[in-house]
């Protein structure tokens, strides 16, 4: 197995708040440090920010995944915890060809606004289309650590988490382990959640497995995209 990699890797829309303090500390979990790039202006050709990847490189993993789901009469609801201004939500709701309703999450406002007004065709751009003439897509202001009521229990069928259990985790376990609960307290029995991130199978499977009780935990490897191998952590319900 390769080297640990626990260190979260900072991309370089946060390069500018490097000097106001460690980003191994809890501050990631500071809702101004996530405000403030977010309001930076950006050009209209680059409406969204992601971290690790984008939609195009995970559709592959996703797309059975919801087509699987699409085979029951209900719509598929699928949830971004932590979504920032990622183009992983707008993605799977433009560009999936199976019916889907699409949720993101984020504690910072500013980064809700800006995904609502990217929606709506807002900055100049037209409104965003669905690939799918049912399909639905909202964001919502709401903490990872507690969803409250615009996640219901057992309501999602597909749970996202990029980099949010990785920022999580930097201010301390107990907080990672906390959103991992609520995570699992939103999915339904039959769902799946997928962690996608940088830290070794080592170090996340032994976490996951004491803490899924019940529900199936494998990983895939994904990647490299720029030079760095990913990995998606399945933590899935009996079918």
């Amino acid at each position: 197995m390769a080297a640990l990699r626990q260190t979260l890797r900072v991309p370089p829309l946060l390069a500018s708040v490097r000097a106001s303090g460690s980003l191994a500390t809890s501050c990631l979990a500071d809702r101004c440090l996530w405000d403030r790039p977010r309001a930076q202006p950006r050009p209209a050709s680059v409406p969204t920010f992601d971290w690790f990847f984008g939609y195009e490189e995970v559709q592959g993993l996703l797309l059975p995944l919801l087509q699987e789901e699409g085979r029951v009469t209900y719509l598929p609801r699928v949830l971004d915890v932590g979504c920032g201004t990622s183009g992983l939500c707008t993605g799977l709701y433009t560009q999936s060809p199976h019916p889907v309703d699409v949720l993101g999450v984020d504690f910072s406002p500013v980064a809700v606004a800006h995904m609502n007004s990217l929606l709506e065709g807002g900055q100049g751009l037209m409104p965003l289309s669905p690939g799918h003439p049912a399909s639905r897509l909202h964001f919502r202001e709401a903490n990872a650590l507690n969803l409250g009521p615009e996640a219901p229990s057992g309501s999602f069928q597909l749970l996202l988490d990029k980099g949010t259990w990785d920022a999580v985790a930097q201010g301390g376990l107990p907080g990672a382990h906390q959103m991992l609960l609520e995570c699992l307290r939103v999915l339904s029995p039959q769902g799946t959640l997928i962690q996608f991130s940088d830290e070794d199978p080592d170090v996340r499977l032994p976490c996951l497995e004491q803490a899924c009780h019940g529900r199936t935990v494998t990983v895939q490897e994904l990647g490299p995209f720029g030079g760095i191998t990913y990995f998606a952590y399945l933590v899935q319900g009996t079918h």
